[in-house]
């Protein structure tokens, strides 16, 4: 039997969203986040009903020096095929009816609920794209550090080791977003992105499953990630956090970036962003003083008309979904 106020609000609850005055009070976010890893993710539409089947070519043919008067060998390329899936991200919430037609406003004291459903539907997929593993959670998508987890691996070289142990890391990323080479997915003949519906007044079920009018609304996000061309992602590995904290031996940034910079093949299409915490960002701001004079790279740069960090012409976004307590990357 769940708790009572654990899926449902209060009494006490409503209370506690009043101002003063009366009013529905404005609610300070102090559980909001910063993820702009959202806001760079390129979507496309997935050719299966529940994901994106990708083919990328595996090997070339081989091809020959001939003489004259001699034939050469016939050859053929070769290629497989990578599965996709997408997962169903989704949440309920019920608001008794009463408690809400208590309210001077209905509609501005639906919104204070909806608000933080819309976080936590933003916060589990930023998570999700980063650490999802469908091995050990079946309902999730293949998250990026899954797939960079192995230095022996074939996409091995694209792992940067920064040089800490145990499991108080923690990582940065480089990605290029383009439909060839990492995008975010959506099933085939659905809508891309963050879908509510206002399922109006209808019966909920209280915590003894019995009935109640409320008002009813649907959250749901279907989605994923394709990793078309894994040359395209770079993960800087094995940084040690307490050592960043401290600013005792910490971590060459700079230096670290500067290799995995050089890692891409090519910047010339595409979206690129870097992807770090603010434990990291912090760090790195303070070694760009003395970078800056030494021509280090890091810099700010207007983007989307606004000043943003930058490394290599590269904007850097924060993303407070990348922990500090990743296990050591071998």
């Amino acid at each position: 039997m769940a708790t009572i106020g654990a899926t449902c609000l209060t009494l006490l609850d409503w209370m506690k969203r009043k101002d003063p005055n009366g009013q529905t009070a404005k609610i300070i976010e102090l559980l909001s986040q910063r993820n702009d890893v959202l806001s760079d993710i390129m979507w496309k539409e997935g050719n299966l009903p529940n994901g994106e089947i990708t083919t990328v070519r595996t090997g070339l043919p081989d091809v020959y020096y001939r003489l004259l008067n001699r034939g050469v060998a016939p050859s053929k390329s070769h290629t497989a095929q990578i599965t996709e899936a997408t997962s169903i991200l989704e949440a309920r919430s019920q608001v008794d009816c009463k408690l809400a037609d208590m309210s001077a406003n209905v509609a501005e004291f639906r919104l204070s609920e909806a608000r933080p459903f819309l976080e936590a539907m933003n916060q589990k997929t930023a998570y999700t794209l980063f650490y999802g593993n469908s091995l050990s959670n079946p309902e999730q998508f293949n998250g990026l550090a899954v797939r960079y987890a192995l230095t022996t691996a074939a996409n091995g070289q694209n792992i940067v080791e920064g040089a800490g142990a145990n499991s108080v890391n923690t990582s940065i990323w480089l990605a290029v977003w383009d439909e060839s080479t990492l995008c975010g997915i959506f099933p085939k003949g659905s809508d891309v992105g963050l879908k509510h519906e206002d399922l109006g007044i209808g019966d909920a079920l209280d915590s003894n499953n019995y009935r109640f009018r409320a008002y009813l609304d649907r959250y749901v996000w279907e989605a994923g990630i394709a990793l078309r061309d894994w040359r395209f992602v770079v993960r800087i590995a094995n940084i040690d956090v307490t050592n960043l904290v401290t600013e005792s031996s910490a971590a060459d940034l700079i230096k670290l970036m500067i290799k995995a910079y050089n890692r891409i093949p090519s910047f010339n299409f595409g979206r690129a962003a870097w992807y770090m915490n603010r434990t990291v960002f912090q760090m790195l701001d303070i070694q760009r003083m003395s970078a800056v004079s030494t021509g280090g790279g890091l810099d700010y740069a207007v983007v989307d008309g606004k000043n943003v960090p930058a490394f290599r012409g590269i904007p850097i976004r924060i993303c407070d979904v990348l922990v500090n307590n990743e296990l050591h990357v071998a």
